[in-house]
């Protein structure tokens, strides 16, 4: 049996964006699940599957935005791998964002998504210990 591909939640309310980054995960190994809205990602992360890591834009539809987003995930789990998207938040990033996680500023090469996606993942696996 193969082993199941790690999934990834990508939250970006930009269709041309999160098609991009969508794509350059499924190519880099990782199954992905997609929200548009905050709302929709924190319901989908408190619904039980397995997400392994969690990709989001900062600026998003609705009340929520992705620093919020990663704060719920790291209520589920503190080591929850975070990436973060912008255009313009990065100067809040040091004051906003999770502690280990990574920032990419748009505009970005899809391939950066991966390498950081795959950067935490990692860490946090031999954070983790031995088995």
């Amino acid at each position: 049996m193969a082993t199941e591909r790690p999934i990834v939640l990508v939250i970006e309310d930009e269709d041309a964006i999160l098609a991009v980054v969508e794509g350059a995960l499924e190519e880099g190994g990782f199954q992905t699940a997609t929200a548009k809205t905050g709302e929709e990602a924190v319901t989908l992360l408190n619904g039980g599957r397995p997400y392994r890591a969690l990709v989001t834009d900062v600026n998003l539809l609705g009340r929520l935005d992705g620093w919020e987003i990663a704060r719920a995930a790291r209520e589920i789990d503190p080591h929850f791998p975070v990436v973060y998207m912008t255009g313009g938040a990065a100067d809040k990033w040091p004051v906003l964002g999770v502690p280990n996680s990574i920032l990419l500023q748009k505009p970005f090469a899809p391939a950066q998504v991966v390498a950081a996606v795959s950067q935490l993942l990692n860490a946090g696996s031999q954070q983790a210990g031995p088995a």
